[in-house]
């Protein structure tokens, strides 16, 4: 099994853990995206996650308030898996708040996930009514008083995580991880420094969306009616329309030869392409609504792919770089 430590802390993780965003239950500001998965699907979900060497869950206060992480809590019970068997993020909202809300909310968090420790707790994005060090000083109290067990950022752009980096290790914690939009159709944390700095500060990129919201997937230029059939503003947005599927078309269609090439789906690929380009550096939360999902999400683990076939990828990707 492919384990990464995560940042500069004791804590190992799987190349891949778990998006848990689609566990909102349909609330809250983020929640619409998605469906409402019944608690047995959810159970089933995290139990083929489990079974197929997957052991840390991502989730976050934005996704229904609290429901993702509660439902989380009961299908890890249910899959009797007691607290430090797995290793559970969550994230704070920061806006409209200040940093004294990380202080005044930790205790709904840990009530929410329902006994599980939070093993990394992230700034959701960087927009606060506090500076990035205020914010990393509440965060590195948090850590003092055993409330968490390391910090992390969400859309920090390469600057705010070295400025976030600086304030925790002034206080001798490190910051141990970005969470970043990243994919093959989206490198935008390459040409913006990100993932080099990154590199230098031994901080672990945690990529979101990763199969770009399942475009990488190819099943939408495959049948573009799909598309209409979704929940959520999926719809509406422009690489879902035709001149975006157009352009996107060439990275999906190499994906597939690769995948053809390894008797493996196209998700895979791409999963396993994210990482490994970037050796240890890049880990991925796919999400998954279907217990087949989670199923295609483990198997990814296990490929490996070659050297050319990693640079193909990067090089058809390139106009990707920017977007």
């Amino acid at each position: 099994m492919d384990q990464r430590r995560l940042g500069k802390s004791d804590i190992e993780i799987s190349a891949l853990g778990l998006g848990c965003w689609q566990f909102s239950e349909g609330k809250g500001g983020v929640g619409f995206f998605w469906e409402t998965l019944a608690p047995a699907l959810v159970q089933e979900i995290v139990k083929v996650t489990l079974e197929g060497g997957i052991n840390w869950f991502d989730t976050a206060e934005a996704y229904g308030n609290g429901r993702s992480e509660a439902a989380l809590a009961l299908a890890l019970a249910a899959n009797g898996r007691k607290n430090r068997e797995v290793i559970v993020a969550t994230k704070w909202t920061p806006l409209p708040r200040t940093a004294r809300s990380l202080l005044t909310t930790i205790d709904t968090r840990l009530r929410c996930l329902g006994g599980y420790g939070i093993d990394l707790h992230q700034v959701h994005q960087p927009y606060s009514f506090s500076s990035i060090p205020a914010i990393m000083d509440a965060m590195a109290q948090l850590v003092r008083e055993r409330k968490i067990r390391t910090v992390g950022v969400s859309n920090y752009s390469a600057a705010q995580m070295r400025t976030a980096h600086a304030a925790l290790a002034r206080h001798g914690i490190p910051l141990v991880s970005n969470q970043v939009k990243y994919s093959l159709l989206d490198r935008r944390a390459e040409s913006r420094g990100i993932i080099t700095a990154a590199k230098e500060l031994g901080i672990t990129i945690i990529a979101y969306s990763p199969l770009e919201q399942g475009l990488l997937t190819g099943k939408f230029h495959d049948d573009p009616a799909l598309i209409r059939q979704r929940q959520g503003p999926r719809r509406w947005l422009p690489s879902f329309r035709a001149a975006g599927l157009a352009r996107t078309r060439p990275v999906v269609d190499e994906v597939r030869r690769v995948a053809t090439a390894h008797g493996v789906s196209a998700a895979q690929v791409a999963l396993a392409w994210l990482t490994r380009f970037h050796a240890d550096t890049v880990v991925a939360i796919p999400g998954a609504t279907r217990a087949h999902h989670a199923r295609e999400n483990v198997g990814a683990l296990a490929l490996v792919l070659t050297p050319a076939e990693l640079a193909r990828l990067d090089e058809i990707s390139q106009p990707f770089l920017q977007r």
